[in-house]
């Protein structure tokens, strides 16, 4: 699937952006060796040339032990402290604040998103895109052992959120997108604290109308630990989240298009 329409794109050559993948991590420590390890595999393959940035989110187990005790074999990996009080949005604010790379990917620490879509999303990029969100609900999508409560839910919300937005793009919750730099300075500073993040990147990425390109992608679920995703306590995060980006759009998006810079 693509953009919201046939934007002009500018392709840059291959594997000359370094690719940013932060990496948020609370009570990680089991997930993170398969997670990282079949990260870094993937993208040396391709020649990417990439940081893993972990975030350690003020973790109670041995998260950063580990992460550190990696560099030796995978010396991309880079840890960073997430200073309290923790969640995943100021956990991935704060990967934002120390990212080196020109392309920033969001991926969760339980394996649960693709190593090769982290590739794919890469090279759309590379065909001059500003981002790439990746959704489970196209064809071609693959999705393992989603709660079918959430999943529900899960639908209901990004429904509505089309329609609020009159975007086409179906899976604005998932925290998997990636973005140009340009387009992450663009944004900030970002606010969520928590969960709310996912929406509060994809909404105000497509409101500033930037060329944006969506692919399917799989999904897995957790194979350790628990998901930190509390669907009453979020709710009412993501409505404020919602509402605020809304407002934004139909109130000031005109002085919001033009703080834009395009990318040199």
């Amino acid at each position: 699937m693509g953009s919201e329409s046939a934007p002009e794109l500018r392709p840059v050559p291959r594997n000359t952006l370094l690719y940013s993948v932060i990496v948020p991590a609370y009570n990680e420590a089991k997930n993170l060796p398969p997670t990282l390890g079949d990260l870094a595999k993937a993208l040396r393959a391709e020649g990417i040339p990439f940081e893993l940035l972990v975030v350690n989110d003020n973790s109670k187990d041995d998260t950063a032990a580990v992460a550190e005790g990696m560099r030796a074999d995978i010396p991309e990996i880079h840890l960073v402290h997430n200073t309290p009080p923790g969640g995943l949005g100021r956990a991935v604010r704060c990967g934002l604040r120390n990212f080196k790379g020109d392309v920033v990917a969001v991926v969760m620490a339980d394996s649960s998103d693709d190593p090769a879509d982290v590739v794919a999303c890469y090279r759309k990029i590379e065909e001059g895109y500003d981002a790439v969100f990746g959704s489970r609900f196209r064809a071609g999508s693959k999705v393992t052992q989603y709660p079918p409560v959430k999943l529900y839910v899960n639908r209901i919300v990004n429904k509505m959120m089309q329609m609020m937005f009159m975007t086409r793009f179906n899976d604005l919750t998932n925290a998997f997108k990636v973005y140009r730099r340009h387009v992450i300075e663009s944004i900030s500073p970002l606010q969520a604290a928590h969960f709310n993040i996912t929406i509060e990147m994809s909404l105000s990425c497509i409101i500033r109308r930037y060329k944006i390109a969506e692919i399917p992608i799989r999904w897995y679920g957790r194979t350790w630990g628990q998901s930190n995703l509390k669907l009453r306590e979020m709710g009412r995060r993501y409505l404020c989240t919602l509402l605020m980006i809304w407002f934004e759009r139909v109130l000031i998006i005109d002085d919001i298009m033009m703080e834009n810079k395009p990318p040199e």
